[in-house]
């Protein structure tokens, strides 16, 4: 393994400390550390899928970088899920509070049900980041694109938040059941799997009901998305400049 192996997950750290500078400007430390791991999780896999399907010197196809797209969301799915279900555990929190912060949060999942407390919606969250492949593919063809008309050095940003714009619009409904699992009652719950909580928002909210909190997500997505792929392609293109 050389520094093409890793440097993706170097990458993946500050692409995720970016997203919260850009989508969330007074986050505090959990959220950075949580954000910072699984940016660098899914671009470090990103990138040793993507040298896994390379041959040669010829550039990968639109295909291959959705391939390492959902490869990269499968991977990171076993990061991002306890991480997510700590901080929806934490948001859903109004009256009553239960949990003093996310590691007293970890403690009484634990406690209550053992290691799989921190992987509830694991089945969730494999679906929504099951996606990930429109958002690799989707920048592929917007960076070929683009590069007809724009300056180069603008590619990543642009073509990140098109990308961006493109994976929610697909997924959203997949992050809204993710998170509905996640934040299910312990006790007699209206739906236990993807396809009973499916039903269940169809039945009680309609269509719309998939799509509840979406317009804020679109907007915020582009600058915040195409400054941290600006990022990790920065790293990247300064990695391969020095080796």
């Amino acid at each position: 393994m050389d520094k093409e192996n890793f440097v993706g997950f170097v990458a993946g750290i500050f692409s995720g400390a970016t997203k919260l500078v850009i989508g969330h400007p007074f986050g505090a430390t959990p959220p950075l550390f949580g954000w910072a791991l699984m940016d660098s999780v899914q671009l470090g896999s990103l990138t040793n899928f993507r040298l896994l399907l390379k041959n040669g010197d010829e550039p990968l196809t639109v295909a291959q970088h959705s391939i390492a797209g959902l490869g990269a969301g499968f991977v990171v799915s076993f990061v991002a899920t306890s991480i997510e279900l700590l901080k929806a555990k934490l948001q859903i929190q109004y009256e009553t509070k239960r949990y003093s912060g996310p590691i007293d949060c970890a403690k009484q999942l634990y406690n209550q049900s053992g290691i799989r407390g921190l992987y509830r919606g694991l089945d969730g969250c494999l679906l929504f980041r099951s996606w990930f492949w429109v958002l690799w593919g989707s920048y592929e063809i917007y960076t070929q694109q683009l590069s007809k008309y724009v300056d180069q050095s603008m590619i990543p940003f642009l073509a990140g938040g098109l990308a961006a714009n493109t994976f929610w619009t697909i997924s959203f409904p997949c992050d809204v059941i993710k998170n509905r699992l996640m934040t299910r009652p312990d006790v007699n719950a209206p739906y236990t799997n993807i396809y009973n909580c499916f039903k269940y928002i169809l039945r009680t909210e309609g269509i719309k009901g998939f799509y509840r909190g979406f317009v804020p997500c679109f907007l915020r997505s582009f600058p915040t998305n195409g400054a941290a792929i600006f990022v990790f392609e920065s790293i990247n293109a300064f990695s391969k400049s020095n080796t």
